[in-house]
């Protein structure tokens, strides 16, 4: 595995926290973020950048990207937050069938969209997100 897309609806939420947080655990992949409506070149939400202060990861630099064709296919394997961001990637990019998985594949669980939401909400999404990482984790480890 080399490269993962995680993806979100504007990049500036789940996605930058998700990432950031593969990364740590496999320093050897390229970990990028993306969304589906992104808020093209804005900073990372001021909550998630404190979440992630508080685990010690800097966002600080992270901009919100669109996701493209061709950063779907460089990406071994995109994560999203739930089953109607998959079914909309898919019907964009069908050829990335196959490699888009719910960040909670595993759990039966979707990441609840925090924007514009209290610190709690943003909480909330952390823990799952962390739930779902650590399966992930455990299987990319084992590739």
């Amino acid at each position: 595995m080399k490269g993962i897309l995680v993806l979100c609806e504007g990049n500036i939420c789940r996605s930058p926290m998700g990432a950031a947080l593969l990364a740590r655990g496999l320093p050897d992949v390229r970990v990028q973020s993306a969304g589906l409506n992104a808020l093209v070149g804005s900073p990372a939400d001021k909550a998630a950048v404190e979440l992630m202060r508080e685990r010690g990861l800097d966002i600080t630099g992270h901009r919100a990207l669109q996701v493209t064709r061709a950063i779907c296919q460089d990406a071994d394997m995109v994560l999203v937050m739930d089953a109607e961001q998959r079914k909309r990637l898919l019907e964009q990019y069908p050829e990335a069938r196959g490699k888009v998985f719910r960040m909670g594949e595993y759990t039966d669980l979707d990441v609840p969209d925090p924007y514009r939401q209290p610190m709690q909400a943003f909480r909330n999404s952390l823990t799952i997100l962390d739930v779902g990482i650590q399966h992930w984790l455990r299987r990319i480890q084992r590739l």
